[in-house]
């Protein structure tokens, strides 16, 4: 009675497990391997093609600043549009305009917060 498909795969794998193919040029090597042995020499060749291939690593890239609307930034501060443009005709927070809109930059909002942080000495 013929293998089944997957017999036959089953089947070629376990003999694959059991040799080793070397190619070195044009000729083919069989040897007898042992399980850890095959992955000892993947690991190898696995490391080895990964170090061929290195790719230089690169220095992160600076990410642009993230510029915040009005509701947006009024939510990173937890205040009511409102007082943010009152804050912004008062001059007490940082802001950028462009035509008759508002933005402002997470950074400088987030060193608007960190300037208004008491410090408390003990």
């Amino acid at each position: 009675m013929p293998l089944s498909l997957g017999a036959r795969l089953k089947d070629l794998i376990k003999q694959f497990i059991n040799y080793k193919i070397l190619v070195q040029m044009e000729n083919v090597v069989f040897t007898n391997l042992s399980i850890p042995e095959i992955r000892q020499l993947f690991r190898q060749e696995l490391e080895t093609y990964f170090e061929a291939n290195k790719q230089p690593e690169q220095a992160p890239t600076e990410q642009p600043e993230q510029l915040l609307t009005i509701q947006q930034a009024a939510e990173f501060l937890s205040l009511a549009v409102p007082t943010m443009y009152s804050k912004v005709s008062k001059g007490e927070l940082p802001f950028m305009k462009r035509g008759k809109r508002l933005y402002f930059s997470r950074t400088e909002l987030m060193e608007y917060v960190k300037a208004g942080r008491k410090k408390i000495g003990i």
